[in-house]
């Protein structure tokens, strides 16, 4: 069984991300989306730090170091993008003015709650940032994420067992394994990586998953 690699998951995400959409798209592997979103689909990208208008990584020897996103990665601007205050970002985030968000995750729950900002440990960054907002304002929440931690428990869970982000924000998941919906009936697999049966992703995922391909 061949795993998508994170590079590959994020292709997935961008497939599902429509023309003339707003989309923020966070800190850490959600930032690899924006390399495979098509140039001729119009996709407003948006980094919680003031901009708007987002393009891909620039090229190596490239950068400039005035230009970044919210993780402090060089981007680059398209034409007709806009730099504004952190208020008026998060005045965005907040507003409902985003169509969709990608983060990544720790841990989601079968109801679609999101835990991506604190594990417990020490160097652990100190307090949620933009993320809480993001999840609770943009109109869909995305999350990519390796199906399984380092030591093979399911990142989707039961019940999440750490803090909180957002209660039940999460639209669409996104592995290395599958994609899965939540909705209220509860997880729907969508669609699995070749050679993966449903049985074996369901023992892997340890929850409840119902199978309705696209």
């Amino acid at each position: 069984m061949k795993r998508l690699t994170r590079d590959q998951i994020a292709a997935r995400v961008a497939k599902d991300i429509p023309e003339g959409t707003y989309v923020n798209l966070g800190i850490g592997l959600p930032t690899m989306v924006g390399n495979h979103l098509p140039k001729e689909r119009e996709i407003f990208l948006h980094s919680e730090n003031g901009l708007l208008g987002m393009g891909p990584a620039p090229a190596a020897g490239e950068e400039d170091e005035d230009l970044i996103n919210a993780g402090k990665q060089p981007v680059t601007l398209l034409t007709g993008g806009a730099y504004f205050h952190h208020a008026d970002s998060f005045a965005m985030m907040r507003g409902g003015h985003l169509d969709i968000c990608v983060l990544g995750a720790f841990q989601v729950s079968a109801r679609g709650d999101l835990a991506n900002w604190h594990t417990g440990a020490p160097d652990a960054i100190p307090a949620v940032g933009g993320a809480m907002d993001l999840a609770v304002g943009a109109k869909q929440v995305f999350v990519m994420m390796e199906h399984q931690t380092k030591s093979g428990e399911s990142k989707i869970v039961a019940e999440c067992t750490y803090p909180l982000t957002g209660i039940a924000c999460v639209n669409r998941i996104f592995t290395d394994l599958a994609v899965i919906d939540v909705t209220p009936q509860g997880l729907v697999v969508r669609e699995m990586i070749d050679d993966m049966s449903f049985d074996e992703l369901q023992r892997i995922t340890g929850v409840p998953l119902t199978y309705i391909p696209n």
